[in-house]
């Protein structure tokens, strides 16, 4: 009897130890709307088991405990403040939690970006950079678009010109730093960086993973930045120090020899929580399906905030990225033959330099950025930024040209060369101070803001280049090839062609050889890069302020310039100064939608030290551009924004003409020839979509129309035609959705596409290139019960051959074939 007692008991201890206690609840938003997708953890505090699941579409959700015990349980969802409740659970039975109430987590802005975004999602709905000052993306009459880290770390988007590939009207016309906004090519080969202007080429792009935010400010922002692009300006937000402690590390493989490992880490230093840290590092050996090229680097970010109290604040941070890899000057294709260019009479891996060809670069910045507020209602700001740069370089690179014969005749499978040696060293001293002073009434609110800032760029002593390049005369001298003086140059002949011989061996095209290349028998010329400064200053006032619904913002800049080329030596100086004003009008139409117009101008003076392009690259070396008028721009634009869904939806929309005059084109080479375009005028519309579309769905979406046309040109034959690099279409989509039910619970997929209408060619031969488009995929998994994700990206899914842009038919831009990156990141 004893034995089935025993028996029983233990039945009854193994039933209940599979009983299970079961939770239900209804989650639900302050106007007692269900929500859809929230998300609902537990913990037990006693085992430490942790698992959780989601509110279906009535707001309902339901729990399974295994073991009696007491319970940590937290909600969340996007937007919606977190809800963290503790709950004893002792008996075996059905527990309901009632209905929980989530509040909207109003975000609030600061004075000062010192403190890292909050939001974890692919809407930033604020901007420093484009006032000075916080402001609501919403209230700013112009359009910006950001490209926040959520959406750069879903598309395992490594480098700058892959995260802003989802922003309307812009398009990479190159394979390094150059971008067509609004349908002008930048000129400036800097970037900026946490509203502050830089001096490098970023010819080896550098790593995204310090990067909190890429903000893409359309049309031109010299009242804020001092001689920025018209067609837009592309600034780089770094990552900022958390209040709450977070940790991550990531790592990467995948096609052309791809690997990467990043590490972030951020929190309070002390108890108060009133000095914050973050830690950036990353690491990354790539090559390319480009033949030679690659892309190694390594990056350092420490960033420090002081907050002691609510009126003072503090940020110092550095920047330190060491790139080695190669200068990627493009694909060269066949000379025309019969007036034709044939794309594909070449791979798109084709590239001429040797394997003895290098780059580095090595760039430190220091950031700080102080502000106090002595009222509430008046404050000061002042930031300052130093930057060191300097670039070591050996490469073969074609002369834009096809080899010629002895009767000067082009050969069009043979590609001139030319050999460079240089080094050269920036330094960049930026600074900006201001006062604001804001009034807030019952009907009236003001804010304005009085300011100065300085920028220096000075390229300094000690650079050089050497140089090799022309044809051989029978004297030993190198000079261009004359055919009225044939009989003076040494000649050579292949396959029955006779043709002078080069100072560079030329490249052949239809048998390329990509061997280390002895450069010792160069006849080389030598040749000290001039130190050059440059100088601006501005002072300006802005005036914001808000009747009702009815709002404007008032800039006026004062702005001088001054270039040096030579410094310190033969000096040249050339000087230039101008008022830039900005006004923008915004109309609340209802609590989320709004529409404004505005009207600004530009102002960029011609040197080699701020607006260098392909036209103005000789200038590098033998002069100043600064003689010529300075590049002028003026934007008129009329626009709406909404945010829908409690600010989870964001959707802008804008109606821009842009007119540019005074850009230089000509012979790089020689001052005398040079001339500069009349006029050029780019007009169209553009929109952009961001946000939830649902609990579980995230999607970024795109589309611009652009007629861009030269206007005034000493070439009659070019004037009404397409400027180059500019698609009249083209359109982008990425989208995120996360199973929530049972069976998938943990795996997310993504995709994206984008299209490019046909573009020609930035300058030069006017080469036509096709329209594209191309598909990218993503796979995610969460293990349930973990902190870590994989990820297996797959871009150009149906291996299309396309060409992103070219600024010749020497230097094509193809995008990459088909290529798969899988990425695991742990959190903790």
């Amino acid at each position: 009897m004893k034995n089935y007692i025993l028996i029983i008991i233990a039945i009854v201890s193994i039933n209940t130890s599979f009983a299970q206690i079961s939770v239900e609840g209804k989650i639900v938003d302050t106007d007692r709307q269900p929500i859809l997708g929230a998300t609902i953890s537990y913990t037990n505090q006693g085992s430490g088991i942790t698992n959780g699941t989601v509110s279906q579409e009535d707001g309902s959700f339901a729990l399974e405990l295994e073991q009696i015990g007491n319970y940590q349980i937290n909600v969340s969802y996007i937007g919606m403040r977190s809800l963290r409740l503790q709950k004893s659970f002792d008996q075996i039975q059905a527990y309901d939690l009632g209905t929980l109430v989530l509040e909207e987590n109003e975000e609030q802005l600061q004075s000062v970006e010192v403190i890292g975004r909050v939001r974890k999602d692919y809407n930033s709905d604020y901007s420093f950079s484009a006032t000075k000052i916080a402001i609501k993306n919403k209230e700013l009459p112009q359009a910006i678009t950001s490209v926040t880290k959520e959406l750069i770390a879903d598309r395992l988007a490594f480098q700058l010109p892959d995260a802003v590939k989802t922003v309307s009207n812009v398009t990479v016309t190159g394979l390094y730093n150059h971008y067509n906004i609004r349908g002008i090519t930048q000129a400036d080969d800097g970037q900026i960086l946490n509203g502050m202007r830089t001096r490098q080429y970023y010819f080896l792009q550098p790593i995204t993973s310090h990067i909190e935010r890429v903000e893409v400010i359309k049309g031109p922002s010299s009242v804020t930045f001092s001689s920025a692009d018209p067609g837009g300006t592309v600034n780089m937000v770094t990552k900022k120090p958390l209040k709450e402690k977070r940790s991550e590390v990531s790592a990467t493989t995948g096609s052309f020899g791809t690997l990467r490992a990043t590490a972030d880490f951020t929190g309070p230093l002390n108890d108060s929580k009133t000095l914050l840290y973050r830690f950036n590092a990353a690491f990354q050996e790539a090559n390319s399906f480009r033949d030679l090229v690659k892309n190694n680097a390594f990056l350092i970010t420490p960033s420090f905030s002081y907050i002691p109290n609510e009126t003072t604040a503090l940020n110092v941070e550095m920047i330190y990225s060491n790139g080695v890899g190669n200068l990627d000057r493009g694909q060269p294709i066949f000379g025309s033959i019969n007036g034709e260019f044939d794309l594909k009479s070449t791979p798109i891996s084709l590239n001429v330099g040797a394997s003895n060809d290098f780059f580095k670069s090595k760039e430190v910045v220091i950031m700080t950025n102080f502000n106090k507020k002595f009222t509430d209602n008046f404050g000061f700001n002042a930031s300052y930024m130093k930057q060191t740069w300097d670039e070591d370089l050996a490469e073969h690179r074609t002369v834009n040209s096809a080899a010629v014969d002895i009767a000067g005749n082009a050969i069009p499978t043979l590609a001139a060369m030319r050999y460079v040696e240089r080094e050269q060293f920036w330094n960049t001293d930026n600074f900006s101070a201001f006062f604001n002073f804001d009034t807030k009434g019952e009907k009236i609110t003001n804010k304005f803001l009085v300011g100065y800032d300085a920028t220096r760029w000075e390229r300094t002593i000690g650079g050089g280049q050497n140089g090799a390049r022309r044809y051989l005369r029978l004297d030993g001298s190198v000079t261009n090839f004359n055919v009225d003086e044939a009989d003076q140059f040494q000649t050579m002949e292949i396959d029955g062609v006779v043709m002078p011989v080069p100072n560079v061996p030329h490249f052949n095209l239809e048998n390329p050889s990509n061997g280390i290349r002895e450069t010792k028998d160069y006849t080389i010329s030598e040749f000290e890069i001039p130190a050059n400064l440059s100088t601006t200053g501005g002072i300006y006032i802005q005036n914001q302020f808000k009747i009702g619904k009815f709002s404007a913002l008032i800039n006026l800049r004062y702005e001088w310039f001054k270039d040096i080329f030579d410094y310190k030596g033969n000096e040249q100086e050339f000087k230039n100064e101008a008022f830039i004003p900005r006004i923008g009008l915004t109309y609340e139409i209802t609590d989320n939608i709004s529409a404004y117009a505005t009207y600004l101008e530009g102002f960029q003076p011609q040197t080699n030290t701020v607006s260098l392009s392909p036209a103005t690259e000789g200038f590098f070396w033998s002069a100043s551009p600064g003689r010529f008028n300075p590049l002028e721009s003026s934007l008129k634009e009329i626009g709406a924004k909404g945010e829908f869904f409690n600010g989870k939806a964001v959707l802008n929309f804008a109606v821009f003409d842009i007119t540019q005059k005074n850009i230089l084109i000509g012979d790089t080479y020689d001052l005398e020839n040079l001339t500069s375009r009349g006029k050029q005028r780019s007009k169209g519309f553009e929109t952009d979509f961001s946000g939830y579309i649902t609990s579980n769905f995230q999607l970024v979406a795109s589309y611009a129309f652009t007629d861009a046309e030269i206007v005034e040109d000493e070439d009659e034959s070019l004037i009404g035609e397409r400027i180059g690099g500019t698609p009249k279409h083209s359109a982008n989509l990425w989208g995120k959705y996360d199973f929530i039910n049972k069976t998938l619970r943990g795996i997310s997929v993504g995709l994206g596409m984008q299209y490019s209408g046909d573009k020609y060619s930035w300058y030069a031969d006017r080469l036509l290139l096709p329209e594209y488009t191309v598909f990218e995929g993503a796979l995610y998994y969460k293990p349930a019960n973990s902190n870590i994700q994989l990820t297996l990206k797959a871009n150009n899914l149906f291996n299309k051959t396309y060409w992103l842009g070219a600024l010749n038919a020497s230097r094509l831009a193809p995008g990459s074939p088909r290529n798969i990156l899988l990425n695991a990141t742990y959190r903790f």
